[in-house]
């Protein structure tokens, strides 16, 4: 059973809004009850076990969801920082613009929260971001880094949906990460049409199917970003 002192839902500092929470809710209430549910039966070994210099996801499925919660806890941290800094109001002078933000800033606060419930005890430490080559006052340096993650957290779903185990809590795990990608998706395509108007999407093929990418390349590409080590050597391959 997930505690409520879990969820964190008396923190103002989780900055998710009661309409942003019925919103989320209403796609992934069910999937996060079961979810909750299931956690409880994983086996002991399932815990992230880091070692004394890095935070080790840890293994099995247990090990992908919190793969799934690192990379929404560097969204989370970026959009919060570009939505409080004082500039906010001038470097984005289109009030849609600063609206969608805060939206995706809140769709991503409630992801991090949602995976960090469903993980409960299994659940990683809270990671410490690096922003320090982020211009939090250039408009240019902002939605480039929004495209960057939102591009890589598409692809990273996309290659971690084949890593849960094919039954039980593996299929749980995969439905809530179809919920959030989908989400992911649409906000990648936002910024992309901000960057360069008309534009959809970076991360198709040929096929107009969405590029994977796996996890190994995905925390290489997220690492400067990151000041924590990631160990993701216990995740599964295949």
């Amino acid at each position: 059973m997930i505690h409520s002192k879990q969820r964190n839902v008396d923190d103002p500092s989780t900055l998710v809004t009661n309409s942003s929470r019925r919103m989320f809710i209403g796609y992934s209430g069910v999937a996060l009850a079961t979810a909750a549910l299931v956690i409880v039966g994983c086996k002991k070994d399932d815990n992230n076990t880091p070692s004394s210099t890095a935070v080790s996801l840890g293994s099995g499925d247990v090990g992908v969801l919190n793969y799934a919660y690192a990379l929404e806890q560097l969204e989370a941290a970026f959009y919060a920082t570009v939505v409080a800094d004082a500039a906010f109001n001038t470097t984005f002078t289109d009030a849609t613009e600063r609206r969608l933000l805060t939206d995706i800033r809140d769709h991503e606060i409630a992801h991090r929260e949602f995976l960090k419930a469903a993980l409960g005890a299994g659940a990683i430490k809270g990671l410490t971001p690096d922003f320090s080559t982020i211009d939090f006052k250039s408009r240019t340096s902002v939605l480039a880094t929004a495209k960057t993650f939102e591009d890589l957290g598409v692809m990273a779903y996309n290659g971690a949906g084949k890593l849960f185990t094919n039954s039980g809590a593996g299929l749980d795990y995969l439905l809530l990460a179809g919920k959030i990608v989908s989400v992911e998706a649409r906000h990648a395509a936002w910024i992309a049409d901000r960057i360069s108007p008309g534009s959809f999407s970076a991360t198709t093929n040929a096929q107009g199917l969405d590029t994977a990418m796996e996890p190994t390349a995905v925390l290489t590409a997220a690492k400067p970003f990151i000041k924590d080590t990631i160990d993701a050597s216990k995740l599964p391959t295949a």
